[in-house]
């Protein structure tokens, strides 16, 4: 990491940029008594009349108190998509850059470097669905801006090597950007335990997933504060509303209740590991440290189908890269594991 240089990554027009500066910016104390003529705003209250807090504070602060960390590392989006799109925006320059991806893998890092014409390097994960080093290392050059590791990986569901995550993090001399929506329900630890040791380490989490709010859409990003201040300068100044900040709050200030969620469906998730190997056409059920498992069967276009006329939708996945015959089940409650199960057994 000793050549590593964060300016050097940043976009010139992103260096100079001038942030838009809203009037919850310039006042920031809503919670007094003042009296609001500054937004032009609706003056009649009814819970969302007047703009959210642009930087989320309070929401922030929970989560930073949750996962151990400092509040001025975390940026919030609608969705990690948007996290992920402003880190594009940020460090990439069109039509020169290039990012790296390695498939198979989550399927909008493809889509946003096709929107940001961005060109995507694609190097594809080994047999036992882990990062080839050397291959990503020759392949990378002085344009390769963002390395995108999803891990725990969707769809194959494994978490990627920590030596191998390691030996990256030190000699890629770009972002690399951890996805790990599904950590939560993973043995492994997550790679925010170390943000502080690698400069160009970017790790982004949702609410989606373990919390249970994906209809609320708010992504979380960690990286080093240089970097959360380079991201804030471009975000859309309201981006997170005050309905799901509201929402973000009350599931995070219960977070027991996640964690006993989580534990119910690490559970379901034992249980279809331990039934549904005893069902004829499945072939395969690979390692998964995620609220979801990839099972290899004979034809998966055909047990899609016979499912879908059981009223049963899981991912066909069979298209994507080393995932041939290949489907994705999310773990459900228990009566829909034991419905997933039966039906299974109905068209074995």
């Amino acid at each position: 990491m000793g050549t590593f240089n964060l300016n050097s990554l940043v976009r010139d027009n992103i260096k100079t940029l001038k942030p838009y500066s809203s009037a919850r910016d310039e006042y920031k104390a809503i919670e007094t008594d003042m009296i609001f003529l500054d937004a032009n705003e609706n003056p009649y209250e009814n819970g969302v009349n007047r703009y959210p807090d642009p930087k989320q504070k309070d929401v922030k602060q929970v989560l930073a108190s949750i996962k151990k960390c400092n509040p001025n590392q975390i940026v919030l989006g609608n969705g990690s998509d948007e996290i992920l799109d402003l880190i594009f925006r940020a460090f990439c320059e069109p039509k020169e850059d290039n990012v790296i991806i390695l498939p198979p893998t989550y399927g909008m890092y493809k889509v946003l470097s096709d929107i940001n014409n961005i060109e995507t390097k694609e190097v594809l994960l080994s047999a036992n669905f882990q990062p080839n080093i050397n291959e990503i290392l020759n392949r990378a050059n002085a344009k390769s801006k963002i390395l995108f590791l999803c891990s725990p990986n969707n769809p194959t569901g494994n978490s990627f090597d920590a030596q191998s995550v390691e030996k990256l993090l030190k000699e890629f001399n770009g972002l690399i950007v951890i996805d790990e929506a599904y950590t939560d329900f993973s043995r492994e630890k997550s790679w925010l335990n170390r943000l502080e040791e690698f400069p160009n380490l970017v790790i982004t989490q949702t609410l989606s997933k373990a919390y249970g709010m994906a209809g609320i859409r708010l992504g979380i990003c960690y990286a080093s504060h240089t970097i959360v201040e380079i991201l804030n300068r471009i975000k859309p100044p309201y981006n997170v509303n005050e309905l799901t900040q509201q929402k973000a709050l009350e599931r995070l200030e219960n977070y027991e209740n996640v964690e006993r969620e989580i534990a119910k469906i690490n559970a379901n998730k034992k249980l279809l590991l331990d039934t549904l190997p005893n069902i004829s056409f499945i072939e395969k059920i690979y390692p998964s440290d995620a609220n979801f498992m990839l099972v290899k069967v004979d034809d998966a276009n055909l047990r899609y189908n016979q499912l879908i006329e059981k009223g049963i939708v899981i991912r066909n996945r069979t298209t994507q890269p080393l995932c041939e015959n290949c489907l994705r089940i999310t773990v459900g409650t228990e009566r829909e594991n034991l419905n997933l199960i039966n039906a299974f057994k109905e068209i074995a």
